[in-house]
């Protein structure tokens, strides 16, 4: 039987130790193996005018170094995890998203060096936040933090209550509360025209009306997760801001891979970047893991 099993990327960098830091615990909380897997970015094109000077054997010695430092990380932080290591070489993107295929969560950082140089930044950290086949955990901010609760962004999304779930079982593992954030646009009057902000215009039905959708997608997770206390948030101000805003005192922010309404194109457009790029806390972004092979 295959053992569910957390994937962490590390580079090597400074800041990388939080990272695996964090997947550690996870992979503790969760009952998990933990893999430490390190890229080393050798284009083969390249450097194979140059294969016989030593230089691919001392980059893959100091790349298997790296990785077994940061396993040797992880099994201090979690000492009862069962931690294996591997180092792999090729395009760090592609590479890592083929060591997620057996993976119940890949978790990478939001900055390194290397191979991961810019992971946020560019190409590399869009093509694991998007097309990875498992969730993922975008380790920044106060990653080294287990206070304050966990927060979700719920949508009207078919994916959505899953993202609840998530959220929940999340908060119930750390033993703290839960803040439901749900925003939307209201409905502007058209003799306000276009230069009144919506978040100044008072609408209290509107408000009600979406506090209700919010606390009935609740429901069912509040009884099955009877010691989980949740908080509930709405408002007319963007997905982003608030959830960046809200991430400043909690722990780990949830939100879905793709979405429509109040968190449209989550982890595909604005909203997901900015969250990525400004949160003050570890990011989960959740997706149904795809049936292994």
């Amino acid at each position: 039987m295959r053992t569910p099993t957390i994937v962490v990327a590390t580079d090597g960098a400074a800041t990388g130790e939080a990272t695996v830091q964090w997947a550690a615990r996870e992979a503790a909380r969760l009952d998990m193996s933990l893999r430490v897997v390190h890229v080393l970015d050798w284009d083969w094109n390249t450097a194979r005018y140059q294969f016989d000077d030593g230089s691919f054997e001392m980059a893959r010695s100091l790349a298997e170094k790296v990785t077994a430092a940061a396993a040797a990380t992880a099994r201090a932080a979690a000492p009862l995890v069962e931690v294996t290591e591997v180092t792999l070489i090729g395009n760090p993107a592609a590479r890592l998203l083929d060591a997620a295929e057996a993976a119940e969560l890949l978790v990478f950082g939001s900055r390194g060096h290397g191979g991961f140089a810019g992971l946020l930044l560019g190409g590399v950290s869009q093509r694991l936040a998007t097309h990875a086949p498992c969730p993922v955990v975008v380790v920044r901010g106060r990653a080294d933090t287990a206070e304050g609760p966990v927060a979700v962004g719920v949508d009207d999304s078919d994916t959505s209550d899953h993202v609840v779930s998530t959220a929940f079982a999340a908060a119930d593992r750390r033993g703290t509360g839960l803040v439901a954030v749900r925003t939307y646009l209201p409905a502007v009057p058209l003799y306000y025209g276009y230069t009144v902000p919506a978040a100044t215009i008072a609408t209290p039905e509107q408000d009600t009306a979406e506090r209700a959708r919010l606390e009935e997608q609740l429901a069912p997770w509040r009884v099955k997760y009877p010691d989980v206390a949740v908080e509930t948030l709405v408002s007319h101000d963007s997905a982003a801001g608030v959830l960046v805003g809200v991430s400043h005192g909690t722990q780990l922010v949830v939100v879905g891979s793709r979405g429509h309404g109040v968190i449209v194109g989550s982890m595909l457009g604005s909203t997901g970047l900015q969250l990525l790029h400004h949160a003050d806390c570890p990011v989960y972004v959740d997706r149904p893991r795809k049936e292994h092979r």
